[in-house]
């Protein structure tokens, strides 16, 4: 007779870490993507767009775009929206329309330098919000990669002269929490709620209420058939409006969503710093706006912040794998004659 075996824990090296892997690339991909978005909707809005048509389009077309993975989860799991439909309003209210708007309000009222500097607090704050819950201080790399990055931040987008307004750095920091929001909802994200199903979701309730306020004339809606210049060539309306739905939309959130879970909210919002970086690319090889020597100094300590955060993340990934192989669930029972391994969950 076989004397019963308890379930051992085991912990698989090399998934985690081509989850990582994998995680980081898809966090990149979507920070570029999503850089593209400001410098191909700015000739735009100075043609006459109003901020509402060019939001609702963008949001419409990128929901609709991701909406077959909302309708194989629904296929799948009936009662997703039901049990998940706080999720499905909060991304939508929040990172998809929340953010959007509270950012281009804020830069109405001031420089955009100073607005993107305050929505891009937005790591820092999950720092503190993660300190506070736990009561547990951040390691000293975390400490300075915060420290690092946002000193490389204040350089890239360069805020010198800029005034203080009231109201418009309120906006700016409501536009961060949103950013924050944004990546603790993606990681909650899995089998039972697909990422790229939360993504369609949220934005087409943000289309969805962005309708609802342009119909009732709270927000301006104005889409004229103009041409605009990009990269020193005139082209129709429509195909700047295309890019940033189709890509710096679409596979913006997309690709996000699914980095998070991947490498956890903490090293993918450090990772989204990189979209600064990109939207200075876009802005120069489009817009002709040249970067100053200090921003691509800026740009480097940019990078080297994300490293020190990654490498503490590192350091950390056996104690957290450990942490969540304890709360694996054992499915044997004490009398199997076989023992089982529950697998610890990729961080």
């Amino acid at each position: 007779m076989t004397a019963p075996t308890a379930p051992i824990p085991v912990i698989l090296g090399p998934a985690p870490a081509r989850l990582q892997t994998s995680g980081l690339v898809l966090a990149v991909a979507s920070a570029f993507a999503f850089s593209s978005s400001g410098p191909f909707v700015k000739p735009l809005l100075e043609a006459g767009w109003s901020l509402g048509a060019a939001l609702l389009v963008r949001m419409g077309i990128a929901g609709l775009v991701l909406s077959p993975a909302l309708v194989r989860a629904l296929r799948a799991n009936p009662g997703l929206l039901r049990r998940h439909w706080r999720m499905f309003a909060g991304f939508g209210l929040m990172p998809v329309l929340g953010c959007q708007l509270f950012f281009f309000s804020a830069m109405q009222r001031m420089p955009v330098a100073v607005a993107l500097l305050i929505q891009y607090l937005a790591p820092v704050m999950l720092v503190v919000f993660v300190w506070a819950r736990t009561r547990r201080r951040p390691s000293a790399l975390v400490l300075w990669g915060s420290v690092v990055a946002i000193g490389g931040l204040v350089l890239v987008v360069d805020i010198a002269g800029a005034s203080f307004d009231l109201l418009g750095t309120l906006l700016g920091l409501a536009a961060a929490v949103c950013v924050c929001a944004y990546f603790v909802l993606a990681e909650r994200t899995g089998d039972d709620l697909p990422s790229l199903a939360l993504a369609s979701g949220g934005l087409l309730i943000g289309a969805v209420v962005m309708g609802g306020l342009c119909l009732t004339g709270i927000m301006p809606f104005a889409a004229p058939a103009v041409e605009v210049v990009l990269a020193g060539v005139t082209v129709p309306w429509w195909m700047p409006l295309l890019w940033v739905a189709a890509v710096g939309t679409t596979l913006g959130y997309a690709l996000g969503v699914m980095a998070v879970p991947r490498v956890g909210s903490r090293v993918a919002s450090f990772v989204g710093l990189s979209e600064v970086l990109f939207a200075l690319g876009f802005a120069w090889i489009f817009l002709g706006e040249t970067p100053a020597p200090i921003q691509f100094v800026g740009g480097a300590l940019i990078l080297a912040g994300v490293v020190l955060i990654k490498v503490d993340d590192v350091r950390n990934a056996p104690e957290r794998l450990a942490r969540r192989a304890l709360r694996a669930p054992m499915s044997a029972t004490p009398t199997s004659a076989t023992p089982t391994a529950p697998v610890a969950p990729a961080p």
